[in-house]
């Protein structure tokens, strides 16, 4: 009998074997391919005119794993359509290292036991109401959302949305958009349901990897709260799925297989046909006009823990407060700093810029520090002692021939995190000072240094935007934005859209005990409607503007983008082969082409970028016509083409 075996690997199709055992679709095989052997999935389609083109090879064996549910062999086949991946890709996204992993002694599953507890914590009005909707609708698919002003406690809400779905024995998937927040949240976790859930992301063992996949498979694991990749796990009686920050751009897979893990989330659920909820304090664009339109239920929370009210706002207009020299904190910040501290409250340093200086350049013969792979400056770490470029990972030290002179004398233009950092610690030598950023807390010792915070060990923290996303500091009161100019500028559509979450989400860190809050704006560019509009209490003012704004302009999500990447190291072939390519697209495709043009970032880890944007109708009908037409197209060697589905980032 004659079976389609998908295997994990740039195929788009499954090549046809044949044998004598019962196979059912889903089922793991070996397979040999090529000079090796292979391990496939018995597919749903044969590949198209397959059985003519080869001498049709026997399957070695089946695996003794349980298969994959037909459910998630329509999800990864529409995934592939959808995203125009090879279906052999998307399996891979499934799989470990491109293989599945067989069972473990039950002694491995035991951590992992459900063995939940009555907890004491009691729902408010307002919190029981949003749970009664969400339980009305969490029987089939649907997405629900749930909007909640930060600290509101929509975590509990969820939590006790997934116990309802956990006691009639199915599994759960939280998802989280950062793991630097996997800490702080398994230990929430924990105190609610009295059990360990598994934790998902790239920075756990290969060893646990397998553990977790083995039981997930086998529903010996019924929790798994995970970054992207873990919406490819093979749930075999997946209940729910959950997605916190749903608006977080990180959901965004950006290299390789690329996706957004938000909206293919959304699309698993429909296939499992389970509920999927979305939590947010500011929805995303898309998210909010598909509640506008009543595609998805909402259930708000406006009331914070203990009552308390959101930060008050102060905007500390620069151009009257000059500045010291090399400084960057002005006069009127540090005694408004100075009264929070005395308080005892805990104060946060705001700026989205990690290192010492984002620009280093010598004074005599006006050189900057540039990346040789990519066409950015380098940023200086002066805690590591190096300049670091933050796209391809390339180092160097602070030391050059100058032009002019013997040696470059060097001017550190604008701050980063350790300079403000620097400052501080001269300003308040007797406070602990610490940085809360990615290149400080995705260390094995960021556990223990979030303790101290929430025990207002350290009374100052400076940070990225890392340190927006859902942390809970119950002594953070006040908040200093340094400049708020550095993160409004840029050329993205998404860019008001991303400050009006950033802002929200920053507030929300303070005043969560129920005290006073204040957040302090620093800016040259007084322009307080722009800070009236990304603070206002009631985000949907703002949006109701940008989604009038998105339609008139035929923008995402009332029209479909497709960005097209063609990346080489030889910059003159790499323009023509776009050109012909641009040339080559036109009039068989569903959608408008514009550019190309080179992109912002122009060179890339030693490549050259040129973008092509198509602009069409929101159905498949785009994508499809893509798919049939790019493999006709035969690129000069050395040429890669990305495509990349509803993007994000126009770098």
């Amino acid at each position: 009998m004659k079976f389609p075996i998908l295997l994990p690997n740039i195929f788009n199709h499954p090549f046809t074997y044949e044998s004598n055992l019962k196979l059912n679709i889903g089922d793991f095989v070996e397979v040999p391919f090529g000079k090796s052997n292979s391990i496939g999935v018995v597919w749903n389609e044969f590949e198209k005119d397959g059985l003519k083109k080869f001498k049709i090879k026997k399957i070695i064996n089946k695996l003794d794993i349980p298969s994959l549910k037909k459910n998630t062999i329509n999800f990864l086949n529409w995934f592939s359509e959808y995203n125009i991946v090879p279906k052999g890709m998307a399996l891979k996204l499934i799989l470990l290292s491109g293989r599945p992993v067989k069972k473990f002694e039950e002694k491995n599953y035991q951590n992992f036991i459900i063995d939940m507890k009555d907890n004491k914590i009691k729902l408010n009005s307002e919190q029981k109401e949003s749970l009664s909707q969400i339980n009305k609708v969490n029987k089939k698919f649907n997405v629900h959302v749930l909007q909640g002003t930060t600290g509101s406690g929509k975590t509990i809400v969820y939590f006790e949305a997934l116990k309802n779905i956990l006691k009639k024995g199915k599994q759960g998937l939280i998802m989280l958009p950062e793991i630097g927040l996997t800490n702080q949240f398994e230990k929430k976790f924990f105190e609610f349901f009295g059990f360990i859930p598994a934790v998902w992301h790239s920075g756990i063992t290969k060893k646990n990897k397998e553990i977790i996949w083995s039981g997930i498979i086998s529903d010996k694991i019924k929790v798994v709260i995970g970054a992207r990749s873990s919406l490819f796990l093979p749930f075999k009686n997946l209940g729910l799925i959950i997605v916190d920050e749903e608006h977080d751009q990180s959901y965004k897979q950006d290299e390789g297989v690329i996706y957004n893990a938000r909206d293919m989330a959304i699309s698993r659920a429909s296939f499992e046909n389970i509920p999927i909820n979305l939590i947010t304090a500011v929805p995303s664009i898309e998210t909010y006009e598909n509640i506008k339109k009543n595609k998805y239920s909402v259930s708000k929370l406006e009331q914070r823990y203990k009552n308390a009210s959101l930060p008050n706002y102060e905007i500390i207009n620069l151009n009257d407060a000059k500045l010291e020299k090399q400084s960057w904190l002005s006069k009127e910040v540090i005694q408004k700093v100075n009264f929070h501290l005395e308080k005892k409250d805990q104060v946060l340093f705001f700026l989205n810029r990690r290192g010492f200086s984002p620009n280093v350049l010598c004074k005599n013969c006006l050189k900057s520090f540039s990346c040789p792979n990519c066409s950015i400056n380098l940023v200086y770490h002066k805690n590591k002692n190096n300049l670091l470029c933050h796209y391809c990972g390339y180092k160097t030290f602070l030391k050059r021939n100058c032009q002019k002179k013997d040696k470059c004398e060097f001017i550190f233009s604008g701050p980063g995190v350790e300079r403000i950092s620097e400052e501080i610690k001269k300003i308040f030598p007797s406070k602990k000072v610490e940085i809360f950023s990615s290149d400080t807390m995705n260390k094995k010792g960021s556990k223990d240094k979030l303790e101290k915070i929430v025990k207002n060990e350290i009374q100052i923290l400076v940070g990225t935007q890392v340190i927006s996303k859902g942390f809970h500091f119950p002594n953070l009161n006040c908040i200093v934005v340094v400049d708020i100019d550095l993160s409004s500028q840029g050329h993205d559509l998404r860019c008001a859209e991303k400050n009006l979450q950033l802002y929200h989400q920053l507030s929300g860190r303070a005043g969560r005990e129920g005290h006073p809050s204040t957040v302090y704006f620093q800016t040259y560019n007084f322009n307080s409607k722009m800070i009236y509009d990304i603070t206002n209490k009631n985000p949907e003012i703002f949006l109701d503007k940008e989604i009038k704004i998105r339609k008139k302009n035929n923008l995402p999500p009332f029209q479909r983008f497709i960005s097209l990447i063609l990346t080489g190291e030889n910059e003159i072939n790499l323009e023509k082969e776009a050109i012909k390519f641009k040339l080559f697209l036109e009039n068989k495709i569903n959608g408008k082409i514009l550019g190309p043009v080179a992109a912002p970032f122009f060179k890339l880890k030693k490549k050259y970028r040129i973008r092509m944007l198509i602009r069409g109708p929101k159905s498949l009908q785009l994508q499809n016509s893509l798919a049939e037409i790019i493999p006709k197209h035969k690129f000069l060697s050395g040429i890669k083409l990305s495509v990349d589905v509803d993007p994000i980032s126009f770098n």
